[in-house]
């Protein structure tokens, strides 16, 4: 006999309505209540949607999006845009999406998240992780559904990835730079555990190699994400020997590195050109208006939401090879460098 959300409670040592709450995530539940529940749930192979008899053969036209989204920071605009390519997409087909946000950036609250969603019969999940190995995957996910992975490529699960072309783009920025002359570029990144940031430092690297030029660790600065931390950057970048050029591979740190060089009346292009990373509306009225990478984040949203359908659609295999998509990214070229 399939077991019932009494079954559940007894095992939990909870009450029903703890496990309802839970379920449908309608009221706070401490951590620790909610993992006692999870536990129970997978003990007895408990399926939510079994008391509204609703089966996991059916579909329930919801795909689960988890993205992080920290509070001001400008990456939100960037995630957003991909939600909205995602839920467009899905619309069209008649999928619902339900999002949930990573805001403490915790690895922890990323797997609660997705048992979460486990408890809504999500039909798949699409996630920009913050793990750099989603191996916990094959315990919480199981090969139940599908997975797509957008803006950045862990390792330790099997799902589909789609990205923009960090590695490109960056190789076309600091081509730019040298074309112009420019031999000592400071490059400026957020934490290189993610793929992402380390595909624009090879792309960086790349663009030196092809002119011959050599790689000096002294041009590369890596700090956390904030607008802080951007700010504090550069004045350590120019005491640097020779530096004429500052490329910034993250987009909350373009807006750090901008207010000190506004702030400071350090003349750009003259005296420091600068490439930003991520095309939003006040790098177009900064002195000058600033060169940037723009990302495709809702072609991203969208191509990520046709994948996952089309996993769907054809009927999910586990064990099915994962297919890897880039987006090419544009180089906005301004009066920055």
């Amino acid at each position: 006999m399939r077991a019932g959300i009494k079954q559940v409670a007894q095992l939990a040592e909870v009450s029903t309505a703890t496990v309802s709450h839970v379920i449908n995530n309608t009221r706070f539940v401490s951590l620790e209540t909610k993992e006692k529940v999870f536990r129970a749930m997978e003990e007895l192979d408990f399926q939510p949607n079994a008391v509204a008899q609703s089966l996991r053969s059916q579909r329930s036209n919801t795909i689960g999006l988890i993205v992080p989204m920290l509070p001001s920071d400008t990456s939100n605009f960037f995630f957003m845009t991909v939600a909205q390519g995602i839920q467009k997409t899905l619309k069209r087909k008649g999928y619902h999406m339900l999002l949930s946000n990573n805001a403490t950036e915790e690895f922890e609250e990323e797997i609660e998240q997705i048992k979460l969603f486990n408890a809504k019969q999500i039909d798949g999940l699409i996630i920009a992780s913050i793990a750099e190995d989603v191996t916990h995957l094959n315990e919480t996910v199981k090969d139940k559904y599908p997975v797509v992975f957008i803006d950045r490529q862990p390792r330790g699960y099997a799902g589909d990835h789609v990205l923009s072309d960090g590695f490109g783009a960056s190789l076309q920025a600091m081509r730019l730079l040298l074309d112009k002359g420019h031999k000592r570029i400071g490059f400026l990144t957020g934490y290189l555990g993610i793929t992402t940031s380390m595909e624009r430092l090879e792309g960086y690297k790349k663009a030196l190699e092809e002119r011959n030029l050599p790689f000096d660790q002294n041009l590369i600065h890596v700090t956390s994400a904030s607008f802080d931390h951007g700010y504090q950057a550069v004045p350590k970048l120019l005491e640097v020997p020779g530096i004429t050029a500052l490329f910034v591979a993250n987009n909350v740190l373009t807006m750090g590195a901008m207010g000190y060089l506004q702030e400071k009346r350090i003349r750009i292009p003259q005296d420091l050109a600068v490439i930003g990373y991520d095309d939003y509306d006040w790098t177009k009225i900064t002195t000058p208006p600033l060169t940037v990478i723009r990302q495709p984040s809702f072609e991203l949203g969208e191509k990520a939401a046709e994948v996952m359908l089309s996993r769907i659609e054809k009927g999910f295999v586990n064990g099915e090879e994962p297919q890897s998509y880039r987006l090419p990214a544009e180089l906005v070229v301004r009066d920055s460098c």
